[in-house]
């Protein structure tokens, strides 16, 4: 009987307890989170499309760094969607922010459209 009133209470505060976070932001577009998992599944998608010469919408596709980004590898660089649903991009309407990595599938940086001029990317930060 004990047993089954510790049960209860414990799962009234569990009912009752706000929802836990997820980890810190590994970077910021404007106002958008992104965590380590998410920009990591981008880009495993994204280059897994890469190898399978496939693609999703019309990505990925070779990045040209027309703004002059310092990225820590070598191009070519490819970018692919990143979406602040916390979904993988599979087609559609691709958002404002892009994982970019290289051809062998190493993780660049995160970039977006919001606060960019034209069609220009800014680098998202922390």
């Amino acid at each position: 009987m004990l047993a089954k009133l510790l049960i209860a209470a414990f799962a009234s505060v569990a009912l009752a307890a706000p929802a836990v976070e997820r980890a810190a932001c590994a970077t910021r577009c404007a106002t958008q989170c992104y965590w380590q998992s998410d920009i990591d599944e981008a880009v495993a998608q994204g280059y897994s499309l890469l190898q399978s010469g496939e693609v999703a919408g019309n990505y990925p596709h070779q990045y040209n760094d027309f703004e002059g980004f310092q990225f820590p590898t070598d191009g070519p660089w490819y970018e692919f969607p990143i979406l602040n649903t916390f979904h993988v991009y599979t087609g559609g309407p691709p958002g404002a922010d892009r994982v970019i990595f290289d051809g062998d599938g190493n993780f660049d940086s995160v970039i977006t459209h919001q606060g960019a001029s034209g069609n220009n990317f800014v680098l998202c930060h922390l």
